[in-house]
């Protein structure tokens, strides 16, 4: 099935949105983007040239995404969350062959009003907290919050924060340290 979009979208030619995908309101998606399949784009999100959304992304309402940033399958993108992408921009001094990459990981959350800056990795799984300041890489399964963001704990794939032993009373999920972050243990079953 094709994507669907309101007739107040704008999709340039070139664009790349893939089946199931739904496009709100005066949201602008530009021709280099590529959209995965079963995505949700809000109320007055634009998409850059060059953007990559996997598939089951949801983009909440006022949202720019712009070139050099990466969205990973199944991650949640907060209304009126902030992404950019030169470190220094002034309006006299062109700087757009300085765009940082960004990229959030799968499954992971960004919350309403929060910022991310350029050039940093939002771990899988990861969750930035509502107006959060994003200046270096979020650990896999971080919970942060703050301006600048800090880790204040940890955050199972189901996005209930861990307990101490890091485990979830949730959905019984238990995870161990793995570099900064961390990883899911698996069953020996």
């Amino acid at each position: 099935m094709a994507f669907r979009a309101h007739p107040s979208a704008v999709i340039d030619s070139g664009a790349t949105v893939g089946d199931d995908t739904r496009i709100w309101h005066f949201t602008h998606v530009s021709g280099g983007a590529r959209i995965g399949a079963r995505c949700v784009l809000g109320q007055n999100v634009f998409i850059a040239d060059g953007v990559i959304l996997g598939d089951d992304v949801r983009v909440q309402n006022n949202v720019s995404l712009y070139e050099g940033v990466t969205v990973e399958d199944a991650v949640f993108l907060g209304p009126s969350a902030v992404f950019t992408n030169v470190v220094n921009p002034r309006s006299e001094v062109p700087r757009m062959h300085e765009v940082r990459a960004t990229r959030v990981g799968r499954g992971a959350t960004v919350g309403a009003n929060a910022t991310v800056l350029c050039g940093h990795v939002v771990g899988r799984y990861a969750m930035v907290g509502a107006g959060a300041v994003v200046t270096r890489d979020v650990p896999p399964h971080a919970l942060v919050v703050g301006v600048p963001a800090r880790v204040i704990g940890w955050v199972c794939a189901c996005g209930v924060r861990l307990d101490e032993t890091l485990g979830c009373a949730t959905c019984a999920r238990s995870y161990q340290r793995e570099g900064e972050g961390l990883c899911e243990l698996r069953s020996a079953s």
